[in-house]
């Protein structure tokens, strides 16, 4: 497998400095990727980097995973148009956990001379003294090589300006680059296209220090055919874990999906070959309306993320919202899983002492919560039997609902019509 031309085709490729290919075809090379530790988790915008990583170790190639403990305590200014707020030590560590414990679900950790490895630039900088950093880094890169940079001019000619702290950035992220090619003979770095600057900083560096070679490779930055933001919706970012993003959410992310996008991200996050794809594309042309690209694109990376059984659990929140599933299956999941599939619908909160002695299906859609705007309009709809608690129609307006009506003990589903669902909790 030729990477380049892997990430050629794939549509992922954005820049290459002269002679990588060339390296790259001559055997094992060792390559970093850096990811910022500013959340415990990883999201969307994450994965074309963890892609290029792993088409990387598919190559037989030695990715290095960098997790930045130093520089996350700096912010990177690239692409920003104000400076971030710095983190402390301590929520440093534990998002750096919760990341490394994500990137060891695609990379390969244990696969011989080229298995992954996980590096934090926290460890090598940590003794590091200011004075010692610009004597033995920050001498050989000049201020107007600094200043040359995008994501330098862009700040200095904008509003807020640039702290020092921002500017020193490409130096700190050149210096690891630096350390990792003296020390783990890793001599290509690969980054989004917004970090070409940085990175060529670093061979600057190798350089002029070492007289050492080094190389760069950067890839498209991931946007919307409609121009919007990839990877956030109305609620925020779309998170590899499940615990801020459900599954069902991650699942059905993908699964709107518009048409024009999914026939890049087809490419770009799933692992299927170019035969597989154009197979899809022929079957997506020929028919729309059954979202073939979207199925098989929602159904690969949930399962590569989540797991198998969790993508079955999307699978069946799917249908239970959207098909003929049973009340049952809420009985299979945890709190956090049921209100997940929820999100986005309306809810209400009835005290668990209001309920202990049953509520009428009258009092509980139309008094204890605004299912319906009065009780009239909630007897004319459930005479009709147009109302539905738990997948059940409402019997009469009177009908009683109890503990053992609750899932979990805690909830309620009402639907009124067959897609208005209201989700009603009982603490």
């Amino acid at each position: 497998m030729n990477f380049v031309e892997e990430l050629r085709w794939r549509g992922i490729l954005h820049d290459i400095m002269p002679g990588t290919e060339e390296l790259l075809n001559k055997g094992m090379v060792a390559g970093y990727i850096g990811f910022d530790p500013t959340a415990d988790s990883l999201h969307v915008g994450s994965l074309a980097q963890i892609m290029t990583m792993i088409h990387f170790q598919r190559a037989g190639h030695k990715p290095f995973a960098l997790v930045g403990g130093a520089t996350g305590m700096v912010g990177d200014p690239s692409g920003k148009s104000a400076e971030r707020n710095l983190l402390s030590e301590d929520v440093l560590q534990l998002n750096l956990a919760g990341i490394q414990k994500q990137l060891e679900k695609f990379l390969d950790f244990n696969s011989g001379v080229n298995s992954a490895e996980m590096v934090n630039n926290y460890d090598w900088f940590k003794e590091f003294s200011f004075l010692n950093f610009i004597r033995d880094v920050g001498k050989h890169i000049t201020v107007n090589y600094m200043m040359a940079k995008d994501s330098v001019k862009n700040r200095i000619n904008g509003d807020t300006g640039m702290s020092f702290t921002e500017f020193t950035y490409q130096l700190v992220q050149g210096y690891d680059f630096y350390y990792l090619w003296k020390n783990k003979n890793c001599v290509l770095q690969m980054g989004g296209s917004d970090q070409w600057g940085n990175i060529v900083t670093g061979t600057e560096l190798i350089r002029r220090k070492d007289a050492g070679e080094a190389y760069a490779l950067t890839t498209q930055l991931i946007k919307k055919s409609d121009g919007t933001k990839f990877g956030k919706t109305e609620g925020g970012n779309i998170w590899l874990d499940p615990a801020k993003t459900s599954p069902y959410k991650f699942y059905q992310f993908w699964l709107n999906t518009s048409d024009a996008d999914a026939k890049a991200y087809i490419r770009i996050f799933t692992l299927f070959d170019e035969e597989t794809i154009k197979a899809l594309e022929v079957e997506q042309d020929a028919a729309p309306h059954l979202r073939t690209l979207q199925k098989a694109l929602a159904t690969d990376i949930t399962t590569r993320v989540h797991g198998e059984a969790e993508y079955e659990k999307a699978i069946k929140s799917s249908d239970f919202l959207f098909g003929n599933t049973g009340i049952e299956f809420l009985n299979e999941l945890n709190n956090d899983e049921v209100i997940g599939i929820f999100e986005g619908v309306p809810n209400f909160t009835i005290a668990a002492s209001e309920f202990a002695e049953g509520i009428n299906a009258t009092e509980l859609l139309a008094g204890k919560t605004a299912v319906f705007t009065s009780k009239g309009e909630a007897k004319k709809m459930i005479q009709g039997g147009g109302v539905a608690i738990n997948k059940q129609k409402i019997g009469t307006a009177e009908d009683i609902y109890q503990a053992d009506s609750l899932i979990n003990g805690k909830f309620l589903v009402a639907q009124k019509g067959k897609k208005n669902y209201f989700l009603i909790i009982v603490e």
